[in-house]
């Protein structure tokens, strides 16, 4: 498991722990290159080590492809579905990026496509599925939330996504719709996670009362980036936590330094996630809601 993986699953057990709420793993692995044997089991050893222990699951996102289609279909049922033949390099070719993250504002190309166009493209190449926003002007396709960390946030649907993607041109269902699905019948109240995914609410929030649900709660947390603003990732080997467990980093010297990392324990603090719950604040995690800088002074206090 990567730090900052880690540091958004903290965030959400200490969450759900200080208001007597369950913990539900899901492993997120519908898209194919995800389903490595072995890797799910190596992240859920990592959990256990940390004393990020969960109540409900696992659940794996590959096993309830039949949920996913019956919440497709109703989407159909609506007229809300249309096909689309665009690749990603016809998205950048035709659309500016959103000003904000850049995302990609998709510009409708294939709304208006004719059944007879439908056919003849069908024939050359495999299509996705969109789903259809409101114009802009529209009320509904304005949606408003209000972020444990960021506070509130307005997005007009088709000014800052346009039409999204349900279904992908291989026919996995897009990351989107299945959390939509999922968090609906596992009856999750509330998602903690990293904040590079704070646009994804919106599209969300409106799926979910599409499909007759309430939408959960959101809370993002900050990033840890590299000195120069780099996102780090799994490509960055030396803060997974196979790479520090190798070095003598012990779990409460982890769990201490990203929770003061993000207001939650004073610098220098070695702590197990259960003694941590009593002090866990939303307020405290939204005024240290910027980037985490992963550098020589992180590293110190972390391996030392």
């Amino acid at each position: 498991m990567h730090l900052g993986n880690v540091f958004a699953a903290l965030v959400a057990w200490l969450s759900a722990r200080a208001e007597g709420g369950s913990i539900v793993l899901r492993i997120e692995d519908l898209d194919p290159r995800a389903q490595h044997p072995g890797v799910a089991e190596t992240l859920m050893r990592d959990l256990e080590w940390l004393g990020l222990t969960w109540d409900e699951g696992p659940f794996w996102q590959s096993e309830r492809g039949e949920v996913y289609a019956e919440a497709l279909e109703r989407l159909s049922e609506q007229g809300l579905l249309y096909p689309c033949f665009c690749t990603r390099a016809d998205l950048r070719a035709a659309s500016a990026p959103h000003a904000s993250d850049g995302a990609l504002v998709y510009p409708g190309t294939c709304r208006g496509l004719s059944p007879k166009e439908v056919a003849r493209r069908s024939a050359e190449r495999a299509r996705s599925l969109r789903l259809l926003v409101p114009d802009a002007g529209d009320p509904a396709g304005t949606i408003e939330f209000c972020d444990l960390a960021y506070g509130p946030h307005r997005e007009v649907l088709a000014r800052d996504c346009g039409d999204f993607l349900v279904r992908r041109s291989d026919g996995v269902v897009a990351y989107q719709l299945a959390v939509v699905v999922d968090d609906a019948l596992m009856d999750v109240t509330q998602v903690v996670r990293g904040h590079d995914l704070l646009p994804s609410c919106a599209r969300q929030t409106y799926l979910a009362r599409l499909l007759g649900w309430e939408p959960p709660q959101y809370g993002h947390v900050p990033l840890l980036v590299a000195p120069d603003g780099r996102r780090l990732a799994k490509r960055d080997r030396d803060l997974d936590l196979g790479a520090l467990r190798k070095r003598g980093v012990h779990a409460e010297k982890i769990i201490g330094t990203l929770a003061a990392a993000a207001g939650l324990a004073d610098p220098g603090c070695e702590a197990s996630p259960a003694e941590l719950v009593q002090g866990f604040s939303w307020n405290k995690v939204a005024a240290h809601h910027e980037d985490v800088i992963v550098d020589e002074v992180f590293l110190d206090g972390l391996l030392s």
